[in-house]
């Protein structure tokens, strides 16, 4: 089981978006994703959203907001991801240049135009909402087979 975060960097009506096409053998490749990464050793979801987002785009986070807990079981390779879910609005530092694809601000409506994971067409949409949510979501070899959504107001 890998644990992981992933978050959405927002302001002034745009989200930090990478556009996955630099790493080779991605299993995201062409895709859309928020920024984030594997949860080490020690660290907790807060202080690995923090490291991540400067290790991808060189931008310093504070405080994140948890909005969400995600399950994706035997999503690669068999293996089941946990993925706690943030947005973040505060923010300092210059973007850099990632090494695992492309930045680009992308203006809220228009993200759901993007080349988006089916799952994250579904959990975006309650970015913006007061609740916390978990949500499970099967793919069956890259294929997105059905989910289950739950709302914690």
């Amino acid at each position: 089981m890998k644990l992981a975060t992933l978050c959405y960097i927002r302001k002034n009506g745009k989200t930090l978006m990478l556009h996955r096409v630099k790493k080779e053998n991605d299993m995201h490749e062409g895709k859309w994703n928020g920024l984030g990464g594997k949860i080490e050793e020690g660290e907790t979801p807060e202080e690995c959203i923090i490291r991540e987002v400067k290790e991808e785009c060189g931008l310093n986070a504070k405080n994140p907001l948890m909005k969400g807990v995600l399950s994706f079981p035997q999503f690669s390779k068999g293996e089941a991801w946990y993925v706690f879910l943030f947005v973040i609005s505060e923010f300092d530092g210059e973007l850099i240049e990632s090494n695992e694809g492309n930045l680009e601000w992308i203006d809220d409506d228009k993200l759901f135009d993007l080349n988006l994971w089916e799952a994250d067409k579904i959990f975006m949409k309650w970015l913006d909402k007061e609740a916390f949510f978990s949500g499970k979501f099967i793919y069956k070899e890259g294929v997105f087979i059905e989910h289950k959504f739950e709302i914690h107001k």
